[in-house]
């Protein structure tokens, strides 16, 4: 084995790769249950590619033969029902695990200098994740499908000047069609995660260049043993953080195969009802809903009014409330990067951002007239559309308002050293 890898050293450099970015990556040792989410998030992106290379086996991207195609898999597959909802299960698990592991960015200030450059790529992730989330929810051609497709495709179609010609660019027909069909499929299957591997491959040379944050936001590059040059405040990656994110590993597919095997459509938000019908052009389902991980941004865009018959301004929103992740490196004005240091003002106005995106989350899911049981001193949508209305606000509000709020709010001394806990 020792002279397989020597020859393997002598003509790629296997052994220096493993000690710079696994043995010898020299990690803060206070890591806590927050930064699992970034090994989960790979996990999860393995799963997903390996799931998804068995069910395009079967599947065929054809309009006339895609809903069978799934039923096939489903139903006289040997294992296709497990493969399938892997995937589709794994999808909201990939967003959970990215969600939370962006909260703990806002929570310790992981997008603050030098980290700059890694946050925005991972925001790019984020937008590639999306975009491979948007076309494979097309490629089981069922009802929900079909018309969310529809619907997201025509809001491109709002954009001034350009949006008839971006919507068929985009669908590739004047409608949602078999051409719509192949081209999502090789989107998904082959351009985006491509697109998604080179990014994931560039936020982790990023991270191991400029070094993981820890919860009491303390460079351990700043304080380094004369001798040996480590950083005193760090251990090794391996065996430490591999032992250590294997557990948090088991944990989540424990808890993920209970969803796969006893809930895998989620209550109706993993996998819809009208999915389990075939495409129907002719036929419009009575409630049209983006899957759960974009309706927080869907509210958005319902909340804000259609001038001059053109929803442009609420897919402007919509971009906007994406685009200005990209920037929160610039407006947190604080002292301080983690929440243990930061004062009062900044963890109400987290919370209250939390609580306003889960909120908007679900108005997203559910028709305006949601509250109609509620009385009727108001209409049922206008009071959704009220509350989605004012949470848009006070999202945007979140961010800028961010360089006025962290730069006057009461912080706690940092200590010279990490904590430990």
């Amino acid at each position: 084995m020792q002279k397989m890898l020597n020859w393997i050293d002598d003509r790629f450099p296997l052994s220096a790769l493993w000690k710079s970015q696994v043995s010898e990556y020299y990690a803060p040792k206070n890591f806590n249950f927050w930064y699992f989410f970034g090994s989960l998030a790979l996990v999860v992106l393995v799963m997903q590619l390996l799931t998804g290379i068995f069910l395009t086996m079967s599947y065929k991207p054809d309009a006339a033969k895609a809903f069978e195609s799934v039923e096939y898999i489903m139903r006289d597959v040997s294992g296709g029902w497990f493969i399938r909802y892997l995937h589709s299960t794994g999808a909201s698990a990939f967003f959970i695990v990215v969600y939370l592991h962006m909260f703990r960015a806002l929570l310790y200030g992981s997008y603050r200098k030098p980290r700059e450059l890694l946050w925005i790529v991972g925001c790019f992730i984020y937008l590639a994740l999306m975009a491979e989330a948007f076309f494979g929810y097309l490629l089981p051609w069922g009802q929900m499908s079909y018309w969310g497709a529809q619907v997201i495709v025509n809001l491109f179609s709002a954009v001034p000047l350009i949006g008839d010609d971006l919507g068929v660019w985009i669908r590739g027909d004047y409608t949602i069609s078999d051409v719509t069909l192949n081209r999502f499929f090789a989107f998904h299957v082959i351009a985006v995660p491509l697109v998604l591997l080179l990014l994931v491959a560039v936020h982790l040379m990023a991270l191991h260049e400029v070094g993981s944050n820890n919860p009491d936001g303390i460079e351990i590059k700043d304080k380094k043993d004369p001798l040996t040059g480590h950083p005193l405040d760090g251990i090794p990656f391996h065996p430490y953080y591999t032992v250590k994110d294997l557990v948090g590993v088991v944990a989540f597919l424990a808890l993920f195969s209970v969803v796969v095997f006893f809930w895998p459509d989620g209550g109706g938000y993993f996998l819809e009802a009208d999915n389990f019908i075939p495409a129907n052009p002719l036929q419009t389902p009575e409630h049209i809903a983006p899957v759960w991980y974009f309706t927080p941004y869907y509210a958005m865009l319902r909340a804000v009014p259609s001038f001059l018959q053109s929803q442009f301004w609420g897919v402007l929103v919509m971009g906007a409330a994406v685009v200005i992740l990209f920037f929160m490196p610039w407006l947190d004005r604080g002292p301080v990067k983690s929440i243990r240091y930061r004062g009062a003002v900044y963890k109400i106005w987290l919370a209250v951002f939390v609580v306003c995106f889960l909120v908007l989350g679900y108005l997203g899911t559910v028709p305006v007239t949601v509250w109609g049981q509620f009385g009727d001193m108001m209409g049922a949508a206008d009071r959704a559309t009220v509350v989605a209305r004012v949470l848009t606000l006070v999202y945007f509000m979140f961010f800028l308002l961010m360089p006025w709020y962290t730069a006057r709010d009461k912080t706690k001394p940092v200590p010279e050293r990490v904590t430990g806990k």
